[in-house]
């Protein structure tokens, strides 16, 4: 068990210089996100990847499979923000040393993502009478809704894979997640290459490549924790998951909303966008921007995953004003990361589309696009870490209205109002919703900075103490 590396630290440090305090930390840090930002980068490229050979198919394929990964966006936003309730548990209790009650968070979080997941199932079997509803043309709604429902079991492996991954990474297992994701990624080419390209089978195929790859990922971490992998945190199956189910419930349903709301913010957005003149061009280029955009935002979920992890267990310690340092470090570092891409976009802003496509058409379109591309990454490289924060310290149901007063309540209805009012396309409607972005930042920013930690440590240990029971 390595606990000492990641939770060593009493108020002495306080006393070392600053520089020396921030590669602690960031030494700390990186141990979590090193591993979380390859895992999500690669699992996100097997979606990418699916994404270009769909592209190279035909304008309608890409934009079916486009709406298609918006639906099945919906249940992952929704089971990734569930699962992130064991980002404050399980973190808050490594960091307490209640290392057995880990393995009962898991199960509790398995047993509430799979009743979730069954009543979700109605949104794939109709997703076409639902996509024609939205005003989605009938070709599209039609592919997109057949596509769709190959993709069920995805929807599943996202209901076992989350909790999982909050589980090892709470204790810095998270290389697990990472190397099981390596070797779906490197099957998932291949299988690509010879079943998409060689032998040109359609686009069922690439969906069915793409679910082999997530469940690829989920049981190489189940088999590595149930067949001893976590010795001091998986006790095996026990009754005990069934104990305080409710309450585990709502803080799972606090943080899937929460998380949710960011999630699906800006697949709103391409579903606005199919309500546009040209709909199939318009939703085919803001689908490569899109898919650019939560390709590189893989890299701040990373830290927010790490943010939550240090955060957590610096809480769960006692340790207040070493979780807001944390805090601090962890936001600057990836706000520095992400001005190096947003530099990127604007360098090679005619350029990065070739990748999915070959149309001019939807060319020259990313291209107009290309700079609210480079400020949504931007912006996108501070709030999810700020998320991070929130979780790491159970602040969940408060951070779900922000989400709704900036996201809906500012940024699309502003969206709407450009986009399809003032007649500014697709650009009008981005641009309102990065003000919604910018909005949610800054109050965040401001809760975090105004925070008391100390008692935000006393919570923590009240919560572990009342769980742990």
């Amino acid at each position: 068990m390595e606990t000492v590396p990641l939770l060593e630290n009493s108020e002495s440090n306080y006393r070392q210089s600053l520089w020396q305090r921030i590669f602690d930390e960031s030494k700390k840090l990186w141990r979590i996100v090193g591993p979380a930002i390859f895992q999500r980068v690669v699992i996100y490229g097997m979606i990418v990847i699916t994404q270009a050979f769909a592209g190279h198919l035909g304008d309608l394929e890409l934009a079916a499979l486009s709406i298609s990964t918006i639906i099945t966006g919906f249940s992952f936003g929704l089971f990734l923000g569930m699962a992130s309730a064991l980002e404050t548990l399980c973190g808050q209790a490594f960091g307490a040393k209640k290392y057995h009650m880990l393995g009962v968070y898991l199960q509790r979080s398995w047993i509430v993502l799979f009743l979730f997941a069954v009543m979700l199932l109605p949104i794939y079997i109709y997703t076409t009478p639902l996509l024609k509803l939205c005003g989605e043309p009938d070709d599209l709604a039609k592919m997109a809704g057949h596509v769709t429902i190959w993709q069920i079991p995805q929807h599943f492996a996202y209901s076992t894979n989350f909790p999982l991954n909050r589980f090892l990474q709470s204790q810095l297992k998270n290389w697990v997640t990472a190397a099981s994701a390596g070797i779906a990624f490197v099957t998932h080419i291949f299988l690509c290459w010879l079943l998409l390209y060689k032998w040109h089978f359609g686009l069922i195929t690439a969906v069915l490549i793409l679910n082999g790859g997530w469940w690829i990922v989920t049981l190489g971490q189940f088999f590595y924790v149930v067949c001893g992998g976590c010795p001091d945190t998986w006790k095996g199956f026990s009754g005990d998951a069934f104990a305080d189910l409710w309450e585990f419930v709502k803080l799972s349903t606090s943080s899937g909303v929460m998380l949710s709301l960011e999630n699906w913010y800006y697949r709103v957005l391409v579903l606005l966008t199919g309500n546009l003149p040209n709909a199939e061009i318009a939703v085919g280029a803001l689908s490569i921007c899109m898919s650019i955009s939560t390709w590189e935002m893989m890299i701040p979920l990373a830290f927010f995953a790490g943010t939550g992890v240090r955060v957590a267990n610096e809480l769960g310690a006692g340790r207040g004003q070493a979780a807001k340092f944390a805090m601090i470090v962890s936001v600057l570092t990836s706000l520095l990361i992400g001005i190096i891409f947003w530099a990127l976009i604007l360098t090679f802003h005619d350029k990065f589309a070739l990748f999915f496509t070959s149309s001019k058409v939807i060319l020259d379109a990313v291209d107009n696009l290309s700079v609210l591309l480079a400020f949504t990454i931007l912006l996108n490289s501070v709030q999810p870490v700020l998320s991070g924060v929130a979780v790491g310290s159970g602040w969940q149901a408060l951070v779900a209205y922000v989400n709704i007063g900036s996201y809906y309540l500012i940024g699309v209805p502003f969206g709407i109002i450009l986009g399809l009012v003032f007649h500014y396309g697709v650009m009008g409607i981005w641009a309102g919703m990065i003000g919604g972005t910018f909005v949610q930042t800054i109050i965040l920013a401001v809760l975090s900075m105004r925070c008391n930690w100390t008692e935000e440590a006393n919570k923590a240990s009240r919560r572990v103490s009342r769980w742990s029971k």
